[in-house]
This record gives C-alpha cells, sequence and structure tokens, in this order.
C-alpha cells in the first residue's frame, strides 16, 4: 500500500511540476508579446509624442538619430576606392580647370593643374539621411569625410612660374544628391548633387610652394583661398547644384536646374571709420557687391575718404532666399591689387517681401574668422535691402539677362576689358542709382 500511494504521490508531483512549468512558459510567452507590442508602439513615436506622454519629466538623454550609419557601405567604398579615384582624377581634370580659369583672379595669368591625384586614402561616410521632399524624387544626404592623401599641385603664372602643392587636405560636408525617378530602367533619368550650407562646408589644407616661397607672388594665399571659396559656393553650395542625366535617352532636367527665385536691391549707402592702408594720405574705397561670385557689382570709388557716401543701388539675382546671403566687400583701389578694407554678410532669410530696411553691417578682415590673427575693427557699412519675389514672366526675364550678362562677361574677358568672369564690373542695366559725383 505504502508503493502504490508513494507511486501515486510521485506520478502527482510530476504532473504538478509539468502543469506549473507548462503555465510559467506560456505566462513568460504572454509577456513577451505584450513587451513587444509595447516596444513597438513606443517605436512609432516621435519626441512630439513622447514630450506629450512625459510631460516635464521627458529624459533628455532620449535620442532620434537623423543619419543612419553605413558601415557597410564604407567597406565596399574602401575597395572601389583604387578604381574610382582614377576615374574622378580625369572627370576633375577635364570639369575643373575650365573653372579654374572662369574663376581666376587678377593678376595671375594662368591655374591649372600640374599635377592631380587623389591618392590611397578612401573617403568615409558617417551616416545617411533619406527623405522623400517631392513627388518623383528621392533625397539623400551624406555626412561626407575625407582626410586623405592626394597629390595636388597647381600651377601657376603671375609673371613668374610658381608650383603650389596643396597639403594637408581635410573635407567635412553634407552632400545632398536627389534622385529624380522615372518608369524606365534604371528607374532613375537623372541625379542632383550638391553640397548644404548648414552646416558650412569645410576644406582644411596648407599651401606650399614648390622650389619658391609664398611670398614671391604678394597676397597668393589669400588668391588660392578665395578662388576656391568662389567656387565651392557658387557651383556646389545649394541653392546651386550639378545636374547629371542619366540613361540613353534625352531627359528634361529644366526642373531640376537652379532658376531665379527673386531679386535684392541693395543700396550701398556709406561707410565710416574705414581702415586706413594708405602711408600718406587716406585709401580711395569702392565697394562690391554680391549674392553669387560670377554677378559682382562696383561701386564707384571715392577718393581719399575713410568715411565714403557711395548711395547706388544694384539688383542682385536670388536662387533662394532661405539659404543665400548677400556679401558686400570694401576695397582701396592702389596701383597693381587693390587691398580689402574690409567684408560683411547680409543674410537674406529675415527680409520681408517688398519692404525695405536699413541695416548696419560691421566690416570683418574676413568671413572666417578662424583663419585671421588681425581682429582689429575695420569699420561699419550701411546699407538698405529690399527683396521681391519673382512672378513666372520676371523669372523668364531673369534668365535672359543673366545669360546675356555672363556673355557680356566673356566678352570683356576676351577683349582684356576684364581679367576673368569673376571680376566686378559697374553693369549700368543693374544700377538704379548713381549717386552723388
Amino acid at each position: 500500500m505504502g508503493f502504490v500511494s508513494g507511486m501515486f504521490m510521485g506520478a502527482l508531483f510530476g504532473i504538478s511540476i509539468m502543469a506549473g512549468w507548462r503555465y510559467m512558459m506560456r505566462s513568460r510567452s504572454r509577456s513577451r508579446a505584450a513587451k513587444a507590442a509595447d516596444i513597438k508602439l513606443l517605436g512609432s513615436l516621435d519626441r512630439e509624442d513622447l514630450k506629450k506622454l512625459c510631460g516635464d519629466n521627458f529624459p533628455e538623454w532620449i535620442s532620434f538619430p537623423v543619419y543612419e550609419q553605413v558601415k557597410w557601405l564604407n567597406k565596399q567604398l574602401s575597395k572601389l576606392w583604387p578604381y574610382v579615384a582614377e576615374a574622378a582624377t580625369i572627370i576633375i581634370r577635364d570639369s575643373v580647370e575650365p573653372i579654374l580659369e572662369e574663376y581666376r583672379p587678377s593678376g595671375i595669368s594662368s591655374l591649372k593643374f600640374s599635377k592631380l591625384s587623389l591618392g590611397n586614402v578612401a573617403p568615409k561616410i558617417e551616416g545617411i539621411r533619406i527623405q522623400s521632399q517631392k513627388q518623383g524624387q528621392i533625397t539623400m544626404d551624406m555626412d561626407f569625410r575625407w582626410g586623405g592623401d592626394p597629390d595636388i599641385v597647381l600651377g601657376i603664372e603671375a609673371g613668374v612660374s610658381l608650383p603650389i602643392q596643396l597639403k594637408d587636405l581635410q573635407v567635412f560636408t553634407i552632400i545632398r544628391v536627389i534622385f529624380q525617378l522615372c518608369e524606365e530602367i534604371p528607374c532613375i533619368s537623372a541625379v542632383v548633387v550638391a553640397l548644404l550650407s548648414e552646416p558650412k562646408p569645410r576644406f582644411d589644407y596648407t599651401l606650399k610652394a614648390i622650389g619658391g616661397s609664398l611670398t614671391a607672388i604678394p597676397g597668393l594665399s589669400d588668391m588660392i583661398d578665395d578662388t576656391v571659396t568662389s567656387i565651392i559656393t557658387d557651383m556646389l553650395q545649394w541653392p546651386h547644384r550639378i545636374v547629371v542625366p542619366l540613361g540613353g535617352v534625352p531627359v528634361d532636367t529644366s526642373d531640376l536646374e537652379l532658376k531665379p527665385q527673386g531679386k535684392l536691391m541693395l543700396t550701398i549707402v556709406k561707410a565710416h571709420n574705414l581702415k586706413n592702408m594708405e602711408m600718406m594720405g587716406k585709401s580711395d574705397p569702392y565697394a562690391v557687391a554680391f549674392v553669387r561670385p560670377l554677378e559682382k557689382f562696383k561701386t564707384k570709388v571715392i577718393e581719399n575718404n575713410l568715411n565714403p557716401v557711395w548711395n547706388q543701388m544694384f539688383h542682385l539675382t536670388v536662387e533662394d532666399k532661405e539659404t543665400q546671403c548677400a556679401i558686400v566687400e570694401v576695397f582701396d583701389e592702389d596701383i597693381g591689387s587693390d587691398q580689402r578694407l574690409g567684408i560683411a554678410k547680409l543674410s537674406l532669410a529675415d527680409l520681408q517681401p517688398d519692404v525695405e530696411k536699413e541695416i548696419d553691417l560691421r566690416l570683418m578682415p574676413s568671413l572666417d574668422m578662424l583663419k585671421i590673427k588681425d581682429k582689429k575693427d575695420r569699420g561699419n557699412i550701411i546699407v538698405k535691402a529690399k527683396y521681391h519675389q519673382f512672378t513666372k514672366e520676371e523669372q523668364d526675364a531673369a534668365l535672359a539677362e543673366e545669360k546675356k550678362m555672363l556673355e557680356n562677361k566673356e566678352k570683356m574677358k576676351n577683349d582684356g576689358a576684364v581679367n576673368s568672369t569673376m571680376d566686378a564690373i559697374d553693369d549700368p542695366t543693374h544700377v538704379s542709382g548713381r549717386g552723388d559725383e
């Protein structure tokens, strides 16, 4: 009897353990399923939803990464880099040398690559953000970093021949790539490439003269820095862009091209307390205004005066009011090379349409103050600014006028009237007021 009862109790105890284990496993499974559902629900919430739920107790450590990491892409890029670098070298030489000639500063008769190699170190993409801002397009922003070992030598002719090597090149920028979609394979009809203006693209490098000294040509380093900045700003920095059609059939890319959005009526009123650059007498200042470096306009020269009054208005084309700025530079006219007295930047985003605003701008030695040691006061310049949004008819007229202006500049360059198409001109078609003579 004791044996039977022992068997019965043992069996009952085993069944109880099995039933309890089964219940526990089902309970854990239900709990995990509920947690998974809660996590999925939380994953669908954005920062604003969490703030509504948590109120003032919202933890600041909760973050929503904007860019996704792409380690796999960097591995593939490292393997492909020797081939990409070789192909890119050919494209850069063929496409950039004409641009260097177009943006060639005064005083330099020739500016070309005498050596160009992108080296063995591949760029790194820190992250990618994919977004759809417009139907029929996919926008990709890439956090691009490159601390490479390129071998780049510029051959400069300015009375003397001087090869300049670009060393320690580092690039930090956000590259925007827009894919225009179509219904035919490869399903992409065109690609738009640009550098985002915020954060500002950073191109760090040092210049070294080969077999000579940078001081052989006065102001050479500043000339090269200004040329590089102008090319980036006017050709690559958003809203400016490069449009590349793809496929073997003709593609209409007119909607992707940069178009005038409006015009800025900028009056250069006067300046005061300018820095004197002359050993004897006073500077002979004039001002240059532009939104794009290729569309520069110049005031008259006021001789022997550190508080000049110009009172001249210029019409400057604007492609994107929210991201572009107007640049005003003041120079001292001198024999040989004019010296910059100061530069100022005017953001267009805060301007109300068709409302004139008077602004007092402080003149700086450079827009990049990190590279400037002399931070002494350069005086101020007063301007009046009014922005006008184009109608469709005005936009078409502005496109035609811009094309005509560039053709005139090219003709003036060929005739020797200006050194390059980047030189400032005093164009009567863009000047509304001459001021007092």
